[in-house]
């Protein structure tokens, strides 16, 4: 029987991080030393009995390290890939954790494409005791090439759990299980005897559903998160103006609200052009958006996290500056 054929592609990240000893959970980043891909797949021989595997290092970099032009680098690579190689059945993406999950969305947003493309890191470095690494590499690429992983947009897989892109964001700064989807849950399992089981799909747009072409792009527009707390005055929505943001996101408390001095900036800011969307620092609801709130020219996030109506602003922003055109887009995606 002939394997899928899998593309691995390798950015960077704690999965291929080398620390001090076996014990350095915490301090590996001051090594600075990342292996290879194909050093990884080394200790995984058994990998190679899930699929026809091929690899490349595109990044070697931590997750904070990987913004706007090396997302729509990602895509352009991915989109180029399955272009030119119409037999690759999937494709798995390595990455830190940290911003994994923005990294996840853009793409969930912006390959066309319905084969699996399966975003994963690791919580611990390849070199540690107990490493997540190998399990979860092993479990990207059985996912990347069951075919009834396609047409489900982008997915993020660790711990034997498979997340939405959308929905799937990091929880805790340690632990191998971080990855949650708080509102709506998991997709399914990479599990343990082996198997790729699917319980739920998104209803949301991605993929060759959305509007968004980034095959010309190098940048994105500048959006800035700013959050609401205790006593918050309206400083940070001016420097983010200052420094020319295209967008704000707002991560509000409860619904998304923001008082007195706060939402008079945003709605000078607003008459100067720059778009804001409320989002909330909650980790699970909709922002709902209120007739009064709408008039004035605000957008709303639905469930979507801060940094992940951020991702989706800035793909709007290219497309469209139209507030009615942008709230359809959180609406549908």
């Amino acid at each position: 029987m002939k394997k899928p054929k899998v593309r691995i592609i390798a950015t960077g990240g704690t999965i291929g991080s080398v620390g001090h000893d076996r014990m350095d959970f915490v301090n590996y980043p001051a090594t600075n030393i990342r292996i290879p891909i194909s050093q990884c797949l080394e200790q995984i021989p058994e990998i190679y009995d899930l699929a026809d595997i091929t690899h490349e290092d595109l990044f070697s970099a931590p997750s904070s390290s990987l913004g706007p032009p090396e997302w729509i680098q990602i895509a352009q690579n991915i989109n180029k890939t399955f272009q030119e190689d119409p037999t690759i059945d999937g494709i798995v993406l390595t990455h830190g954790t940290g911003t994994l999950e923005e990294t996840a969305y853009f793409l969930h947003l912006t390959i066309k494409s319905s084969k699996p493309v399966v975003i994963t890191g690791s919580m611990r470095p390849i070199t540690a005791l107990g490493t997540d690494s190998h399990l979860n590499l092993y479990d990207a690429v059985m996912v990347a090439a069951c075919p009834h992983s396609a047409k489900r947009g982008v997915l993020i897989c660790l711990n034997n759990q498979i997340h939405s892109a959308r929905d799937g964001t990091k929880s805790d700064p340690l632990r191998p299980e971080t990855f949650k989807s708080f509102d709506l849950g998991l997709l399914g399992y990479a599990d343990s005897d082996h198997k790729v089981l699917f319980y739920r799909k998104t209803e949301r747009q991605h993929t060759l559903d959305t509007p968004f072409d980034i095959s010309r792009l190098s940048n994105l527009p500048r959006v800035d998160i700013i959050p609401v707390y205790a006593g918050v005055d309206g400083r940070m929505i001016e420097a983010a103006c200052s420094w020319k943001a295209k967008g704000i996101i707002v991560a509000g408390i409860g619904g998304g609200s923001g008082q007195g001095d706060f939402e008079a900036a945003a709605l000078k800011s607003m008459e100067m052009g720059v778009k804001f969307v409320y989002s909330s620092r909650t980790p699970t609801g909709r922002s709902v958006p209120t007739p009064k709130r709408q008039a004035l020219g605000f957008i709303f996030s639905d469930n979507l996290l801060p940094q992940k109506a951020r991702v989706l602003l800035m793909l709007a922003l290219t497309i469209s500056e139209d507030q009615q055109t942008i709230q359809s887009m959180f609406d549908k995606m």
